[in-house]
């Protein structure tokens, strides 16, 4: 089965940039100002998306005069594949590169599902180039990282659970309808045949399935080895900068009881917002109330 790897630069008002960061190549979709005095604000996206998710925000916070680029996380769409570093150290190291890459000396990281656990460890991590972050359908990734406290639903682990076997999950999202099922199953009714089968094609591009379950497998796997704990050690710190913490109310994946402890870890100004009637994929279920969101939080932070 080949695919066109040229499905994943959709025109539209943005433009699409290959950056240089921690040894990789990096794929943005780059929208607003570019002469250096906007605010930079990075856009991480979820497991099994690409920065296409972001498609609403792009040209919305651009107009409110931010700089934005929406990025592909390494090991899907346009960006590299490496055959190891599925870690979400190494994709905090990625995101600090990008920044760097831009010509910025820091940004707000926005990060949702997959995308959110890398913007909750940016502070903990490469706190120099962080300003401030938000997060969406992700809870802090201390409780999800310690054995002994349960934050996520039955049902979410029983899904990560399937996912730990090798090269199964891999075929399903690349032969089967694996994709198009797990979209259904954790977001609300609506979804788009055109965005269900841009998201499959994208999992079938050589690699890109691999990676994606690798890192599924390492928040899962490393929580009791040396790596994870390490990990988890780093992520305790307390964080400095200001917190946007955003899910749906008919989200599966998590409950509003997996956020309970959020507050626990953050110092400074942490806000939570809940949107009615949202699931899983809140930049596309709920397109018009994010960028709002975002952009009145963002200016707030001005």
């Amino acid at each position: 089965m080949t695919v066109d790897p040229a499905i994943v630069l959709a025109a539209g008002p943005w433009t699409h940039r290959m950056v240089a960061a921690n040894g990789g190549r990096f794929h943005l979709a780059l929208a607003g100002p570019d002469d250096g005095d906007a605010p930079l604000v990075v856009l991480l996206h979820a497991f099994p998306q690409f920065w296409w998710a972001w498609r609403a925000q792009l040209p919305a916070l651009a107009t409110a005069g931010y700089r934005v680029a929406a990025m592909d996380l390494r090991g899907y769409a346009g960006s590299d594949k490496p055959p190891s570093g599925h870690d979400t150290p190494s994709m905090v190291a990625d995101v600090r590169g990008v920044i760097r890459s831009l010509g910025a000396s820091d940004a707000v990281v926005i990060g949702h599902g997959l995308g959110g656990q890398v913007a909750w460890s940016m502070p903990a991590i490469a706190p120099e180039v962080t300003r401030a972050i938000a997060v969406l359908g992700a809870p802090h990734p201390v409780p999800l990282h310690t054995p002994s406290v349960r934050v996520t639903p039955a049902g979410t682990l029983a899904t990560l659970a399937k996912f730990q076997v090798p090269w199964f999950p891999e075929r399903s999202f690349t032969r089967s309808d694996g994709v198009a099922r797990l979209l259904r199953a954790w977001g609300a009714p609506g979804w788009e045949p055109e965005s269900v089968e841009l998201y499959t094609q994208a999992m079938q591009l050589p690699f890109v399935a691999h990676s994606a379950m690798e890192q599924l497998r390492w928040s899962l796997r490393s929580t009791p080895r040396v790596d994870g704990q390490q990990y988890r050690a780093q992520v305790t710190t307390g964080i400095g900068v200001p917190v946007l913490s955003v899910r749906g109310s008919a989200d599966p994946v998590f409950s509003s009881s997996s956020y309970r402890r959020d507050g626990d870890y953050t110092h400074a100004r942490y806000s939570r917002v809940t949107i009615d009637g949202a699931g899983h994929w809140l930049p596309e279920e709920a397109p018009e109330e994010v960028s709002e969101l975002l952009i009145g939080w963002l200016d707030e932070l001005e």
